[in-house]
C-alpha cells in the first residue's frame, strides 16, 4: 500500500523515519493526526510490525477514536476491533490496562475502581470529618487541587508533610494522608493515581518493566508538550534500547501548566535522546494567511520556544477584525448581531461560529444576548453527560456491584432512592462494617441480625443488601446494559426519577442514553473504565448551534468563524501576569495563539472600553497582544465605543518605570491608587479599595493619572 499518498514532503519524511527517536514539531493545523496515522499504517503494512506491539498515546479518548477509525480505513480493517489495532488511548487508559494485567506485582487489586473528581472531593470531606478538621478555609475543592498537583509532581504524603511549614500546610498533609488511607481501603484509584501507580509498576517491578519494554517495538506520543512529570517518567521507563520513540507536538500550543504540564519536555527531547531526527510540519491547512500571520506575530514575542515558519497555500483571506465597543453588553450584542445577520442572509450556519473567552464568567452576557436574539448555542464546559446526577447514581450502583468495598459509591446511593437512612445511621453502619472486615454488600446482608442501627434505617439497609446480593449474582452473566436495566428496576430507581417533575423526562432520556451507550460493551469492567475516563475535552460540537467555550477548551478544535472577546489587559492576558513571572505571560501568549488559530476563514477580536468585573466598573487598556499582531488587522469602533474613548485622554502605560512616589495610577485589576514606594521595577501602591500591592511595573501596565 502507498501510505505516502496525499502527504506533503515533511509529512512523508516523518512517516519514513522508522528507526530511532523522532521529534515531529507540528504547527497548528499542519495535519499532525494524519501524519501520525499514516506513520502507524506504514509500520504495520510495510515494516512488518504487529499492531499490538505499537503503543500510540493520545490526550483524549476522542482523539484515540478518531485515529483508530482513520487507521482502520487506511488498513482496510474494522477500526472498532481493538484486536486488530495498536494499543491506542490516553496515558490514563494505558495505565489502567497495565495495572489490570500486572498491578498485583505492586499489590494493586485487579478489580480496583476509579474515582473521579466528585468522588475525590467527597472522600476528602469524609477524611476531614474523621480527623475533626473544621477549618472553614479548607475547602474540599481546594484540597483536591493541592493533592492532585502534588501527585502530578510525584509528591507523596510523607514528602508533603516533610516540606510543610505553616499550620495550613500541616493540616493539608494530615488530610492528604487520611485520604490516601481511605482510598486504599476502598481499593480505589483516583485519576492521578492511575499515572503514579503506572510509574511505580514500571519502576519497582523489573520483570514487568522488561516485559513491556520488550513488547512495545514502537512508541508514539501525541501532544508531547502537554506531558507532566509522571507521564514523562512512564515514557522513559517504557523505552527500550532501540529507542523507537516518536513524539508529536507544538510547544507554541502548550497551555496547561496549571495542571502540571511541562512544555520543556518537548524542548528537551533532543537532549534526552541524542541523535534524534527533527521534522517540522509548517504548512498550515486550516487558516487563511492573515490569521496565521497575526497569530505568529503574537507567539514570536516569546523567548522560550522552537522556531517554525508556518505558511498556507490558502491565500491571505480577510484581515483579522478588531472591534472596539463601549462595554461588555455592547460586545455581546455586536457578536450576536453579526452571527444572526450572517445566518439570515444564508451566508453561514450557526454551527460555523465559535465564541471564545478567557474565563467562564464571561459567558453570562453572551448567553443573555443570544437568548434575546434567539440564537441557539451550546455552552461547552457545562454539565457533562457523565456528571449528571442520575448517571452518576446508576454508575455508583454498578461500581459497588463490581467492587463491594467501594465506600464512595455506597454512600452516594445508600439513601437513593430514600430508604430512611440518615447520616448517623450510615456512619454507625460503616464503622461496624469496617470493624468486622466485611465488604459492604456482605455487611448489608448481615445487618438484620444486629442492633447496630434500628428502625427504618435497619429495614432500609437490610432490603438494599438483599437487592444488591441478587444483582451481584448477575454481574458475571449479564451485559452492562442488562445490568443497568436490572439496577434501575430492582432498586426502585426508575420510579424515583419519574417523580412527575418537569425534569423527569430529561432524567429518563439520560438513562436511556446511558443504556444505549452500554449496549456497545460486553463486560462491566470495560464499561466502567470508559465512563470514568471520559473527559470534558471529548465533548463534541452540535453543528446547529453557536459554540461558546473558554480558550483552554477550544484547543484541538476549529471553526470557519471565531470571535475572541475581552482582548484587554487583565483579561487576555489574565490579571495574574501583573504579579507573576515572565513565564506566565508567555503562557498567556500561547493561549492567545491557540485561540486565534482555531479560525479557518474569519477571526474577530473585541475589546471593551469599560467592563463590569467583580461587581465594579473597570477601564482596561487594550491588550498588548493586539499591537503585536502587525498589519494583518483592521480596527473598527462602534459609535458607543468611540464616545467612550472620547470621554478621557488616551491612557498612558509603558514598560518603562516612569513613576514616582505620590503619582496617581490606575490598575486594570485593583482600580485607582497612589504610589507610596518605588524600588527598581517594583512599585508599591495604596489603592482606594484599601489594598496595598507591590507590583512589577514591567508587567502591571499601570495607567499614570
Amino acid at each position: 500500500m502507498n501510505v505516502l499518498e496525499g502527504l506533503n514532503e515533511a509529512q512523508a519524511t516523518a512517516v519514513n523515519v522508522v528507526k530511532g527517536p523522532l521529534l515531529i514539531l507540528a504547527g497548528a493545523g499542519s495535519g499532525k493526526t494524519k501524519t501520525l496515522t499514516h506513520r502507524i499504517a506504514h509500520l504495520i503494512a510495510n515494516e512488518a510490525i504487529w499492531p499490538n506491539q505499537i503503543l500510540a498515546v493520545t490526550f483524549t479518548n476522542k482523539a484515540a477514536k478518531e485515529m483508530r477509525e482513520r487507521l482502520g480505513r487506511l488498513l482496510d480493517q474494522d477500526g472498532s476491533r481493538r484486536d486488530f489495532m495498536p494499543w491506542m488511548g490516553t496515558f490514563h487508559s494505558m495505565c489502567v490496562r497495565l495495572l489490570r494485567q500486572d498491578g498485583q506485582a505492586i499489590n494493586i487489586s485487579r478489580n480496583f475502581v476509579i474515582y473521579d473528581e466528585d468522588d475525590r472531593q467527597s472522600l476528602i470531606k469524609q477524611a476531614m470529618k474523621q480527623l475533626g478538621v473544621v477549618d472553614r478555609e479548607m475547602k474540599p475543592s481546594q484540597l483536591s487541587g493541592i493533592i492532585s498537583h502534588s501527585k502530578n509532581q510525584m509528591i507523596d504524603p510523607d514528602e508533603f508533610e516533610a516540606s510543610a511549614s505553616y499550620p495550613y500546610q500541616k493540616n493539608v498533609a494530615k488530610i492528604y494522608r487520611q485520604y490516601e488511607q481511605m482510598r486504599n481501603d476502598a481499593k480505589a484509584l483516583d485519576f492521578d493515581d492511575l499515572l503514579l501507580e503506572g510509574v511505580r509498576l514500571l519502576r519497582d517491578a523489573p520483570d514487568v518493566r522488561a516485559k513491556w519494554r520488550s513488547h512495545f517495538k514502537h512508541i508514539l506520543i501525541d501532544e508531547y508538550q502537554d506531558t507532566n512529570a509522571a507521564q514523562y517518567q512512564i515514557v522513559k521507563l517504557l523505552i527500550n534500547e532501540d529507542q523507537n520513540i516518536c513524539v508529536v507536538g507544538d510547544d507554541w500550543q502548550s497551555i496547561y501548566s496549571w495542571r502540571g504540564a511541562d512544555f520543556t519536555n518537548i524542548l528537551n527531547f533532543e537532549k534526552d535522546f541524542p541523535g534524534a531526527v527533527v521534522v517540522k510540519l509548517e504548512q498550515n491547512y486550516r487558516s487563511s494567511g492573515n490569521i496565521l500571520a497575526a497569530a505568529a506575530n503574537v507567539i514570536e514575542k516569546n523567548t522560550q520556544r522552537t522556531d517554525k515558519q508556518l505558511w498556507t497555500a490558502k491565500g491571505p483571506g480577510s484581515p483579522v477584525q478588531v472591534h472596539g465597543v463601549y462595554d461588555e453588553a455592547e460586545e455581546a450584542r455586536m457578536v450576536g448581531e453579526r452571527i444572526a445577520t450572517h445566518v439570515q442572509i444564508k451566508a453561514r450556519n450557526y454551527g460555523d461560529f465559535a465564541v471564545l473567552y478567557r474565563t467562564n464568567a464571561q459567558s453570562y452576557t453572551l448567553e443573555r444576548a443570544f437568548l434575546q436574539l434567539r440564537i441557539p448555542y451550546q455552552l461547552v464546559g457545562g454539565i457533562r453527560f457523565y456528571d449528571r446526577k442520575e448517571i452518576k447514581d446508576v454508575i455508583a450502583y454498578l461500581r459497588l456491584l463490581y467492587q463491594p468495598n467501594d465506600r464512595m459509591s455506597f454512600t452516594r446511593i445508600a439513601n437513593v432512592p430514600v430508604r430512611g437512612v440518615g447520616a448517623t445511621s450510615l456512619e454507625k453502619f460503616l464503622n461496624w462494617q469496617s470493624e468486622h472486615g466485611f465488604d459492604i454488600i456482605t455487611a448489608l446482608v448481615h445487618i438484620e441480625n444486629t442492633q447496630v442501627v434500628t428502625g427504618k434505617a435497619k429495614s432500609g439497609l437490610s432490603a438494599l443488601g438483599r437487592t444488591l446480593k441478587l444483582l451481584q449474582l448477575k454481574v458475571e452473566t449479564s451485559t452492562p446494559a442488562e445490568l443497568i436495566e436490572a439496577v434501575i428496576t430492582m432498586t426502585g430507581y426508575k420510579d424515583y426519577i419519574l417523580d412527575g417533575s418537569p425534569q423527569a423526562e430529561d432524567r429518563e432520556a439520560n438513562i436511556g442514553s446511558l443504556l444505549s451507550d452500554a449496549q456497545t460493551f460486553t463486560d462491566l469492567p470495560d464499561f466502567l473504565e470508559e465512563a470514568a475516563l471520559m473527559s470534558s475535552a471529548d465533548t463534541s460540537s452540535d453543528g446547529q448551534k453557536v459554540t461558546l467555550m473558554t480558550l483552554h477548551a477550544a484547543k484541538g478544535l476549529e471553526f470557519p468563524v471565531v470571535f475572541i472577546i475581552g482582548m484587554e489587559e487583565g483579561i487576555i492576558p489574565h490579571a495574574r501576569v501583573f504579579e507573576a513571572s515572565p513565564a506566565d505571560l508567555e503562557e498567556e501568549r500561547r493561549l492567545a495563539y491557540v485561540g486565534m488559530t482555531r479560525a479557518r476563514e474569519e477571526l474577530h477580536l473585541s475589546y471593551a472600553y469599560s467592563r463590569l468585573q467583580f461587581g465594579q466598573r473597570t477601564y482596561n487598556p487594550l491588550s498588548r497582544f493586539i499591537s503585536d499582531m502587525g498589519d494583518q488587522i483592521t480596527l473598527t469602533h462602534s459609535q458607543l465605543g468611540i464616545m467612550g474613548q472620547k470621554q478621557t485622554d488616551e491612557p498612558f502605560y509603558s514598560d518603562e518605570i516612569g513613576l514616582e512616589v505620590g503619582d496617581g495610577v490606575r490598575s486594570a485589576v485593583f482600580g485607582i491608587g497612589e504610589v507610596i514606594d518605588v524600588e527598581g521595577m517594583a512599585v508599591t501602591i495604596n489603592f482606594s479599595n484599601g489594598q496595598t500591592k507591590k507590583l512589577n511595573a514591567e508587567y502591571a501596565h499601570l495607567e499614570k493619572l
